[in-house]
């Protein structure tokens, strides 16, 4: 497997993965941050692609987005011994 600090891609799927943090997010929020016109940068279609993250409805009928088991598995992997970080994507 590439590392991630030689594929950008990979470096910005955790970053991703991260953002979105262990409780879901909003599904308007996460595209609103992570949405790219750049085809050669697609952080949020790879990470859908790999299963990574996945879209559902609250309880309140509100779209939302989780990390999936195999992209916890991704960070764990990619990023053991790091802590999330906080805050908005850069």
């Amino acid at each position: 497997m590439t590392s991630p600090s030689s594929d950008p891609i990979d470096s910005l799927i955790l970053d991703l993965l991260e953002w979105i943090g262990p409780q879901p997010r909003a599904y308007g929020d996460v595209i609103e941050a992570w949405r790219t016109s750049c085809p050669r940068l697609p952080v949020w279609e790879e990470a859908n692609d790999r299963g990574f993250v996945e879209r559902h409805h609250r309880d309140d009928g509100g779209p939302c987005v989780s990390v999936t088991a195999l992209g916890r598995q991704f960070l764990a992997d990619h990023r053991a011994g790091s802590k999330p970080r906080s805050g908005d994507h850069a």
